[in-house]
């Protein structure tokens, strides 16, 4: 008999602490090597993000890859093999972020990455079933440039990006819409994201004569190609891709990346948005809790994904509660079906309307065009 109500008690104690189950986030970024510049805001806004969701206490396991892909693979398979995460945040860059793919699909884990490639999430197949992001696409973003190029004149471009799969995604991207808006692209050159000198590349780009140069790169290591174009005499029109929305590019790039065009989540210039645009509450929101923790002038569009990331979060967590427990394989599908279910939610850098089919869902008040003016980054009206 008393067997029997120590089992009881054990089960319903078993019961109640599978009721208060914690719900495990693992997140890796890339906090250190050439991507710091875009991972360590993003590490400071995990630190913002909340500590319960849906009533239930969220726990944040934070790793960093070190802008290397090798490392980003290892830390995801510690995230699900050792610490059991719920779900998964990152990576900061589009290499690291592809190469999880497989990793997460395999273990039915859902992933938001913060990197921008297109190709993360689409084609939609089994794999990328499990994967969602907040960064916009690299091809939304190839058509806002693309336009905006043939809208200043612009006739034969030059392309610079990393040898790797963002510099690539954006060359691809990019191409089809040349094609849309009759440019004509007259140089493809490459460099690696931890390279110091570009001249051989800068005076390829030159001998070509473009009326304007895009370089596809990201964080402080796209101002290298611009630095170089400039102090070589180039003087004609410069473009750059959403991944040097931050400081550290203006900073780095000084008078030499003045006058650079760039498309960008609206969250980069949210003061200077109409009041009727919907994403400027959010983004001022965001932006004052940011620099009240590190101070004025430090906020990164970058963080803006993270931050993204827990809103997407926040809003899908309630519903997978109804169906399954944190820490279970069912709770994981549950929340993989919640967010892919997500509608008009208004993030800091877009409105996240998801379907089985797209895994961002952002639409065109997804995206600005910026110009940099007098080391401050200016609406383009």
């Amino acid at each position: 008999m008393k067997l029997g109500k120590i089992a009881v008690a054990l089960a319903a104690a078993c019961a109640a602490f599978a009721a208060y189950a914690d719900i495990t986030v693992g997140v890796t970024l890339s906090a250190t090597g050439p991507a710091a510049s875009l991972g360590i805001p993003e590490k400071n806004t995990i630190a913002l993000l909340p500590t319960t969701m849906g009533g239930q206490k969220v726990n944040y396991i934070v790793l960093d890859d070190a802008s290397d892909t090798t490392t980003a693979v290892k830390n995801v398979r510690k995230l699900i093999s050792e610490n059991r995460v719920d779900v998964i945040i990152g990576s900061t860059i589009t290499p690291n972020s592809l190469a999880m793919i497989d990793i997460v699909a395999e273990a039915e884990t859902p992933t938001i990455s913060m990197a921008a490639s297109a190709r993360i999430v689409d084609p939609a197949n089994p794999k990328t079933k499990w994967v969602f992001k907040t960064p916009q696409n690299d091809q939304q973003m190839a058509t806002a440039i693309a336009a905006h190029m043939a809208g200043q004149g612009v006739k034969t471009v030059a392309f610079i990006g990393f040898n790797d799969a963002y510099g690539e995604g954006w060359y691809q991207e990019f191409i089809k819409y040349a094609d849309t808006y009759k440019l004509k692209i007259v140089a493809n050159e490459r460099y690696s994201r931890a390279d110091t000198s570009v001249t051989g590349q800068v005076l390829k780009i030159m001998a070509a004569k473009p009326d304007a140069v895009l370089v596809a790169g990201s964080g402080t290591p796209a101002a290298l190609p611009q630095v170089t174009l400039k102090e070589r005499g180039y003087a004609g029109k410069y473009y750059q891709t959403h991944g040097i929305a931050n400081n550290d590019f203006l900073r780095v790039g000084g008078k030499n990346v003045e006058g650079t065009y760039l498309p960008a989540g609206p969250m980069l210039v949210a003061a200077q948005l109409p009041d009727s645009n919907p994403i400027k509450k959010s983004s001022l929101a965001y932006i004052a809790k940011y620099e009240a923790a590190h101070g004025k002038g430090s906020i990164s569009t970058f963080g803006g994904h993270a931050w993204d990331a827990g809103a997407l979060l926040q809003n899908a967590v309630p519903a997978a509660l109804k169906k399954a427990q944190p820490g279970t394989k069912e709770f994981r599908a549950a929340l993989r079906d919640a967010l892919e279910a997500t509608k008009e939610m208004v993030g800091v850098h877009g409105v996240f309307n998801m379907s089985p089919s797209d895994h961002l869902g952002f639409d065109q008040r997804a995206r600005v065009m910026v110009r940099i003016d007098k080391g401050a980054w200016k609406l383009d009206k």
